[in-house]
Parts: structure tokens; sequence; C-alpha cells
């Protein structure tokens, strides 16, 4: 055997058992969805919970906005807050968050505007979600505080579920995202993803202790943040979800998934607002955890199937064709099977949708991904940010605004 034989061959067995190790993660986020999403509140509740101050970014007129916004007014918890921040005073969304405090008057809300001009800017650093909610940040008066972006809707005993899983060596609690029951493919599209690829990663890397955050419904120690610079030094980050909870996990404390997931509710659904969102995330992905630029690409069903296929034929003379056939069809039902249970309930499409929309993420994503290397500029919003090794984000230039609001 010459030495380029057995180094072909010592790939071969790397890629392989990497395939064994993927199918062992999938089988591992099934079990501990079932485990962890399966979790009822225990009934018994300490007589004294602390208080929470809950701060909602708010940019822009949603058409589920109102109907997001009220199940925050309607929480199971004994004590907590409600702070809009709005960066703009000419914002019609003050109109929402003033009819919701007035339609609750008993609930403790208040409104932080940011003034157009210069003087009543506080700008902190380039993100402008952190800049938004510096104001409420700074004036919420409980030791635990929850960010939670405007397009997720709470059920009334999530907070108390996310309370109780912040123990004293915890220092993160946060929701897997997901995405609530809406009519239109699109909205289809989407579940299938966070049920099925992102839920997957999501349960695993929690499960293993590896930092896998999201700023969509997170609730924090202050004293923890504020021991790290306070939430203004992280307004140099765009990705600053991921930078808060390695800041907690760099202190000793522990990052845990709660119960319950935080259920997505955007009035707008589009094909290509979908995949520019996944677009941004694998580029900050990229740049802030470089690893993943890497990994992400043979991680995927397809890509993976058509590698492995050619390596079983290598190291065992198995035909590539029959191989790839029922490794997509393995994933495919564990893909299922984890989307059921992610869902906790039945799913709001026929298996045969499932399986078109399945088709189409795995077929898509691979490219978005591509899409995502040729490009590394990041457009939010109405800004385009440079991202460097490390997460560190400066601004480019302006973009033109968008139609629609983007989801964080």
């Amino acid at each position: 055997m010459e030495p380029v034989d057995y180094v072909i061959h010592g790939l071969c067995i790397v890629l392989f058992v990497g395939f064994c190790v993927n199918f062992m993660i999938h089988i591992l986020s099934i079990v501990y969805g079932k485990w962890k999403l399966s979790r009822k509140l225990t009934s018994t509740v300490p007589e004294e919970l602390p208080g929470i101050s809950i701060i909602k970014p708010l940019v822009g007129v949603d058409p589920n906005l109102f109907d997001n916004l009220e199940t925050y007014f309607n929480l199971k918890y004994p004590q907590f807050e409600i702070l809009f921040c709005i960066q703009d005073e000419l914002d019609s969304v003050i109109m929402i968050a003033q009819s919701l405090i007035l339609k609750y008057p008993k609930v403790d809300a208040k409104i932080f505007i940011e003034k157009n001009d210069m003087a009543g800017k506080k700008n902190v650093g380039v993100n402008p979600k952190i800049n938004n909610m510096i104001r409420g940040y700074e004036a919420a008066k409980y030791d635990l505080f929850l960010i939670s972006d405007s397009s997720i809707k709470m059920k009334e005993d999530t907070l108390m579920d996310m309370a109780l899983h912040m123990t004293e060596n915890v220092g993160l609690v946060q929701q897997m995202p997901f995405v609530c029951d809406r009519p239109g493919f699109v909205s289809h599209l989407e579940k299938i993803f966070f049920g099925t690829h992102h839920g997957k990663m999501y349960l695993t890397a929690n499960f293993l202790g590896i930092n896998c955050a999201s700023g969509m419904s997170t609730l924090f120690r202050k004293d923890i943040i504020e021991e790290a610079g306070g939430l203004a030094h992280f307004g140099k980050y765009l990705a600053e979800d991921y930078m808060l909870a390695q800041a907690v996990i760099d202190r000793g404390f522990k990052v845990l998934l709660c119960s319950q997931t935080a259920l997505q509710n955007s009035g707008y659904t589009s094909l290509s607002l979908f995949h520019d969102r996944l677009i941004r995330w694998t580029k900050l992905r990229n740049a802030t955890v470089v690893t993943t630029m890497f990994f992400e690409p043979i991680y995927q069903c397809l890509v993976q199937g058509l590698i492995i296929a050619f390596v079983t034929e290598f190291l065992f003379s198995w035909s590539p064709l029959v191989f790839f056939m029922v490794h997509v069809l393995v994933w495919f039902l564990l893909d299922y099977i984890l989307l059921s249970i992610i869902q906790q309930g039945p799913l709001p499409f026929s298996k045969f949708e499932f399986l078109v929309g399945w088709i189409l993420n795995e077929i898509s994503y691979p490219i978005l991904i591509c899409r995502a290397h040729w490009d590394p500029i990041i457009t939010w919003r109405s800004r385009r940010y440079k991202i460097r090794w490390g997460g560190i984000t400066t601004e480019v230039t302006s973009a033109p605004p968008v139609k629609l609001n983007e989801k964080t």
C-alpha cells in the first residue's frame, strides 16, 4: 500500500467516524428534547420569587405586535416590570405600548424613548439593539432581567418556568427559538427549520454545555453582566447574545435551557426575509466562532450523505446510491420525530407538506451557507456591518431602508 493510500484510508475512517457521531447527536437531541421540553412546572413553588425586569426593545409596528406584547401583561408571576425601549420618538409603536399600559394599569410598565437629536441619543457601540435597550437596562430595578424580542409570544407560566431554572449556580436561562403555528407555507418552512436543523444543534449544544445562545428570550443575573462591564460593554459586538452568554460562562456560572420554547410570532413572513435572516446568522457564526465555517457545510444532510456514500464505497464496497437513499430516509424520519417533540402537540401541516418543506430547506441551506461566505458584510435593518474575528463589529455604510421589519 502506497503512503498516499494510507492517507486516503485514514481520512475516510475519520469522515465515517464523524458521520456516526453526527447520528449519535441526532439521537441525543431527540432524547434530551423529550426529557427537557416535556417537564412540567414543579408543584412546590418557593414562597419568595425574585423580581424580574423585562426589557422589550421595539422598532416599528408588526401586525402581530399588540397580541405579542399583551401576553407579557398576563404573565402569572408575582413581581415583574416591563420596560419598553423605543429608539425613535416618531415611531408609531409608542401608541401600542401606551395603549397596553392604559389597558393594564396594575402592571408595572414604563416606556423609554430615544430622542432624535444627538443630545438625546445614547450610543454605546455599533449594536443598535444594545443602544435601544441601554436606558431600560440602567433603569431596571430587579436583580434579574429578561431580554425579550418584540416578536416573541409568551405563555402565562413561561416567566415562572425561567425563574425556577435560575438556581444559585446558574447565571443565564434561555428559551430555545421556535415558531408559533401560523398559516402560510413560509411559516411552515420556518417551523420545520427551527424544529429540525436548528433544534438539533440547540438541544445538543445546551446538553453538552457548549455556548449556543440566542437573544430572543434570555434571563440574566444583572450582577454578572455588571461585573463583565455592563450591557454597554457588549455594544461593540453584533452577536451580543453569544458574547453575553460567554461572559456568564467565563465567570463560572451555568447557562441553562428552560422547558418552554421561545415562540416567534412575527406578522411578516416571506421566503426572502427568512433566507436573509439565515444568511445573516451564518455570517455572525463564521466571524464569532470560526470553527463553524469549516464544520457547518458538511453538517448538512445532503452534503454529508454524498460524501459518506463514497467513503463507505471505498471502505466497505457498499453501493453509494443505496447508502445515500437510506441515509436521507433515516435523517428525514429522525427530523420528523424531533420536530414533533419540540412542537409538543399536533403539527399544523400534513406529512406531505413536511416532506416538501424539509426537502426545500435541505436543498437551500447549503446554498445559503455559500452566499454567506461569498459576501461577509452583514446587512441588518438599514445598516451594514463588518465583523472581525472574535466578533468586534464596525459599521461600514448605510444601506437603503428595508420595506418590512426584519426580525432579530
